[in-house]
């Protein structure tokens, strides 16, 4: 089964890629405005996350919004997972990096077979970024991107990516990919047809 999703995001990747989309990318990059007076703090980004994803608590309304499952349930072999994945094509391929926008929207599944949103991952195709800037990679409001290579687990291109644990505290930090204590035991896929 984890091969055949992450096959599925191979493709849905790749047709992307091939429609042009990546070559269409505006990064937008949501850091504090140059000569800006007001330092930014790790907590004004978990603010801002917070204000722009309390819409998504029911994950409902992140399926109207268009964020689609992708990659089943993302767990590691000894860090905890990061959990379910709604990723919105529509802002990955635009390259948009802004806190009002996430990328993707993490959720824990639960017990009872619900879902509790933890917080939002921001990412984008390395090729996309570093076309348009020579900086090194990505910041979002003072954070630092994290930089996948590929080939990796997902099947992407390289990526850099920010996970923003906004809605479940993670004793390790709020920017790190793992969080020890979400767990994909209790997550079951959809029947696939």
């Amino acid at each position: 089964m984890k091969n055949s999703v992450a096959r599925i995001f191979q493709l849905v990747s790749l047709a992307l890629l091939l429609a042009g989309f990546s070559s269409a990318a505006q990064v937008q990059s949501a850091a504090s405005p140059e000569g800006a007076a007001d330092p930014v703090t790790p907590g004004t980004l978990i603010k801002a996350v917070r204000e722009n994803t309390a819409k998504f608590q029911d994950v409902k309304a992140a399926i109207q919004a268009q964020y689609v499952l992708t990659f089943g349930c993302v767990t590691g072999p000894d860090a905890g997972a990061m959990g379910l994945h709604y990723v919105n094509f529509d802002l990955l391929k635009r390259g948009v990096l802004d806190p009002a926008q996430p990328t993707i929207l993490i959720y824990e599944p639960l017990p009872d077979g619900g879902q509790r949103l933890t917080g939002a991952d921001f990412l984008i195709f390395a090729s996309d970024w570093d076309k348009n800037h020579t900086g090194g990679a990505p910041q979002l409001m003072g954070q630092l991107f994290q930089y996948f290579e590929s080939p990796n687990r997902f099947g992407l291109p390289a990526f850099y990516t920010l996970h923003v644990w906004a809605w479940k505290e993670n004793p390790n930090g709020a920017f790190v990919n793992w969080h020890p204590h979400v767990s994909c035991k209790t997550y079951t896929p959809a029947p696939t047809q």
